[in-house]
């Protein structure tokens, strides 16, 4: 007698990897049994011993890729990462359009299983994330981010949530960044979005076409004010300033530009100054196909620079189909007199710079010389502030208290003469910040953000608060999205060492020390991140390079104690004070002086 055959479904949780080869039809149009012998020896050299090695199973091939699944999400990603990797080794050496890279999408979800296939929706959502991620990358559902988090040496970008083709309800992505691959710490995110904002664009720096090269600053002032005036525009993206200025002295190749940025179109510009007088020349370029949609030239004396970017805003946002917000582009306060202007922009060219003391003490000198002139002015007010945060922040005085005290009254004073200078808001939220007052600072950003949407800062700071407050699982949602505005920005050490700190609070010393290293390759001059590695490296037992951090930090700070920086102790929070006490214990492994 026939055995029936049951008609009970199977079912199971699990984690499905979907991956393909990125320009496959292509690649077998140029050279059919050599990309086909290619792509076999990857199978076999990459793929499948990563799959064996991490507890899962092929399901099926595709022809141009495979369908995998695995008893857990960090297996998966465990076994994407390392062919992922090793692909990129073995195929380091190929000619561009001949190299086979895979795009890898990883979700997690109840299945329909037969022998030879797997079914139902969540399969399809890994299918749809497959397609959004970059060639050579990883992209993984919110589902699967929530297994993962915390338990891998792996970084991972937040790209927000994602319409995915054929899938009703939009799913939230994440993208695995691969660090030294691009030209930027988070290049890697920027590509894996889906598409450009309708109203993102940044303004490249504007060229200096006068006969003095000392104006160069002045220049850079005037095109940082109209970014910041751009940022008005209802419903726009636009990247700051401090990526923007990676670009300055160079060939640009707008389409380029566009896909390194994310952006649909790009401002550039000129500025001819001759004695009272100004000629701004401003063309807007679409990136995807280079062409230019609006152009002119604008000429007025200098004293008449800000209603002229007034004008240029306005006759930016007719191009661009864009109504601007209630709030008038113009600010509430903004200086008539050219000296004063002349000088803040000096200062605030220094602090660019970066947060050492001599750069520090010279924006200083800038920004008082402009007091001087105008004891009215917000920009030298905030820039006085943000001065004086910048140094007790760093601990790179003793009178640190002191100065907060000073920086935090200079900067109520700015807002009490212009509520509405996004900047001083942030500049606040830091003194709060660092003066045990986080909720505060909190709000300040929140407000410095209502303001001006794309000050990426303000995200940072925020991000750096919730570390402060005990809640370092939030602080990387924060630093990503302020990498996503300015993905190339002078403060991305900063940023970077912040998300180092909040891993420090969660234990998860491994992925502390990868931040901080990659932190230190922006920018080694930071004595506190070469402290905080050493600490990591401490905690983990590698002794010896903890001792080296730690002396490349004393080397930068001859004077740092633990000591010291138990006395700048910036929040009374138990889980806070718990996750320092880690930090001092690594750094005692390290060498660091008690103090």
């Amino acid at each position: 007698m026939m055995r029936e055959r049951s008609s009970r479904i199977e079912r199971r949780l699990s984690a499905i990897l979907a991956a393909d080869v990125a320009g496959y039809s292509r690649l077998m149009h140029d050279d059919e049994e050599a990309t086909h012998t290619r792509l076999s020896a990857l199978l076999a050299d990459a793929v499948d011993p990563a799959i064996l090695e991490h507890g899962g199973r092929i399901v099926k091939n595709t022809g141009d890729g495979f369908l995998a699944e695995f008893p857990s999400a960090v297996q998966a990603v465990r076994a994407a990462w390392q062919f992922q990797n090793r692909i990129h080794e073995l195929t380091a050496d190929d000619a561009e359009d001949r190299r086979i890279l895979f795009r890898v999408g990883v979700n997690i979800g109840d299945v329909i299983v037969e022998p030879h296939d797997i079914f139902g929706d969540d399969v399809n959502v890994a299918a749809r994330l497959e397609s959004i991620a970059e060639p050579g990358g990883i992209c993984i559902s919110s589902s699967a981010y929530d297994q993962v988090s915390g338990k891998l040496a792996v970084e991972f970008a937040d790209l927000g949530e994602q319409n995915l083709k054929n899938i009703v309800h939009p799913i939230r992505a994440y993208a695995a960044i691969r660090g030294g691959s691009g030209t930027g710490p988070l290049d890697a995110v920027m590509r894996s979005r889906a598409s450009a904002p309708p109203l993102s664009i940044v303004v490249l720096p504007f060229a200096n076409f006068g006969n003095d090269p000392e104006q160069d600053y002045f220049v850079d002032g005037v095109t940082e004010s109209l970014t910041t005036d751009l940022s008005r525009i209802s419903g726009s993206f636009v990247i700051a300033r401090n990526t923007a200025f990676t670009y300055k002295g160079k060939a640009v190749n707008v389409k380029q530009v566009g896909r390194e940025l994310n952006v649909r179109y790009v401002l550039e510009g000129s500025v001819q100054r001759g004695g009272k007088r100004l000629r701004v020349n401003v063309q807007l370029i679409d990136t995807e196909t280079g062409k230019h949609l609006w152009a002119e030239r604008f000429e007025k004396p200098i004293i008449d620079l800000f209603d002229m970017q007034d004008e240029i805003v306005s006759r930016l946002a007719q191009a661009l189909d864009a109504q601007l917000v209630v709030a008038e582009a113009r600010r509430a306060e903004r200086s008539r007199d050219p000296g004063a202007l002349d000088l803040v922009f000096q200062g605030f060219a220094c602090v660019y710079k970066g947060p050492t003391a001599e750069h520090l003490t010279r924006a200083r000198s800038f920004f008082e010389r402009a007091l001087l002139i105008d004891a009215r002015n917000v920009g030298a007010l905030v820039g006085i502030a943000s001065v004086d945060a910048t140094l007790g922040a760093y601990v790179l005085t003793d009178d640190r208290s002191a100065l907060l005290s000073t920086a935090e009254t200079t900067a109520i004073k700015a807002l009490s003469l212009d509520p509405d200078r996004a900047l001083a808001h942030r500049v606040l939220g830091t003194i709060y910040n660092m003066t045990n007052r986080s909720a505060l600072g909190i709000a300040e950003c929140e407000q410095a953000l209502a303001l001006d949407r794309n000050l990426a800062d303000a995200h940072a700071v925020i991000g750096m608060a919730k570390y402060y407050l005990g809640r370092a699982a939030e602080t990387e949602g924060h630093i990503f999205e302020a990498f996503r505005l300015s993905p190339r920005d002078i403060f991305a050490h900063r940023w970077m060492h912040f998300l180092g700190m909040a891993k420090i609070q969660q234990g998860a010393d491994a992925e502390a020390a990868a931040w901080f290293r990659r932190s230190l390759e922006a920018n080694r001059n930071s004595p506190f991140t070469h402290f905080a590695l050493a600490a990591t490296l401490g905690l983990q037992g590698s002794l010896d390079e903890a001792r080296t951090a730690a002396a490349a930090g004393l080397a930068l700070n001859p004077g740092f104690t633990i000591g010291r920086l138990r006395a700048s102790q910036p929040s009374d929070n138990p889980t806070f004070l718990a996750g320092r006490e880690r930090l001092y214990s690594g750094m005692r492994l390290s060498g660091v002086p008690e103090g």
